[in-house]
């Protein structure tokens, strides 16, 4: 549980699972993002992480700032840094607005490419010839 104290409003206290929503959510709201990664490289990581948020990896702290660790797959025709870049900040800012918690560090890690079914149909007819 993420706490943050205001000393005028009160404790503003948020579940986990609330971050890796909002992290979830607006990174998916990216043109380009075929959806979050399932695959893990660690066995012991897939079996532990909650199935619904597969992808997100969050850290915190001393100081109640978050680091994130994000895991995308994305579509084949898009820019790379230009699509990290966009999931960065779409992740920074969702976050601060939505429970007004800073983020240190925000890793974008591309773990697949993944070909849209056109696309794979293009290729067949450019390669055969036809």
């Amino acid at each position: 549980m993420e706490e943050k104290q205001n000393k005028d409003q009160g404790k503003l206290t948020c579940n986990r699972n609330i971050l890796f929503s909002i992290v979830s959510l607006a990174t998916n709201e990216i043109s380009g993002v075929a959806g979050m990664s399932k695959k893990s490289n660690c066995f012991l990581t897939r079996f532990l992480q909650n199935k619904s948020f597969s992808g997100v990896k969050i850290k915190y702290d001393i100081n109640g700032k978050i680091k994130i660790d994000v895991y995308i797959d994305v579509y084949s025709n898009i820019n790379v840094p230009d699509i990290c870049f966009k999931v960065q900040e779409n992740i920074k800012n969702n976050i601060l607005s939505m429970v007004e918690i800073k983020t240190t560090k925000i890793n974008v890690h591309i773990i697949d490419v993944v070909i849209s079914k056109e696309e794979e149909y293009e290729d067949a007819i450019e390669n055969s010839g036809i």
